[in-house]
């Protein structure tokens, strides 16, 4: 009996010094370290055509991301990223406005940003680009998407090559009715 009432002060005594931290510093740090998982999980979990693309002599391959609350809006975002980037690998343009304001302290670091971006595929015919893969994860309450785009290029990619006959074949039949008017005058 007298080494049990021992231990009890003991045991006060070590978890009192364990615990330096009051309720609402814990509550801080495990917010941060909940943030880095989910950082740290976005990046092992990113497939590896993320940041190593294939490389192809008859295809351009470009990868997205993209996170939110709603599934669908998390492919969406990921597939515009990817399609953004294969418009401006096959020689489109885009037009971006950035802007960011940072505040630094002794203690704390404060940064706002935003970022509108118009991507333009006015000269380049996206059409036979097809999704490659795509990845869903969970982050937190959110969904990641990853997505991996490949757009043929020449002859690998039929359906453009489709399309560019089927206009021929438009140009070739107003073309002959206009030849046989021309003749019948």
């Amino acid at each position: 009996m007298k080494k049990t009432l021992l231990l009890i002060p003991i045991v006060a005594i070590l978890s009192a010094c364990g615990s330096t931290k009051d309720a609402y510093e814990r509550r801080a740090d495990n917010e941060r370290e909940r943030q880095e998982r989910y950082v740290e999980k976005a990046i092992d979990k990113a497939p590896k055509w993320m940041t190593q693309p294939p490389v192809s002599n008859s295809a351009v391959y470009e990868a997205g991301t993209a996170v939110s609350a709603d599934f669908s809006m998390a492919d969406h975002k990921a597939k515009a990223d990817a399609y953004g980037k294969i418009c401006m690998a096959a020689g489109g343009s885009a037009s971006q406005r950035t802007k960011i304001y940072r505040t630094d302290s002794e203690r704390a670091s404060t940064e706002m940003s935003e970022m509108a971006m118009r991507t333009s595929c006015d000269r380049v015919d996206l059409t036979g680009v097809e999704i490659k893969e795509i990845k869903r994860v969970s982050e937190g309450t959110r969904f990641r998407t990853y997505v991996l785009v490949a757009l043929p290029t020449g002859d690998a990619n039929i359906l453009r090559r489709a399309k560019e006959e089927a206009k021929q074949r438009e140009f070739a039949q107003n073309r002959a009715d206009k030849a046989f008017k021309e003749l019948d005058n």
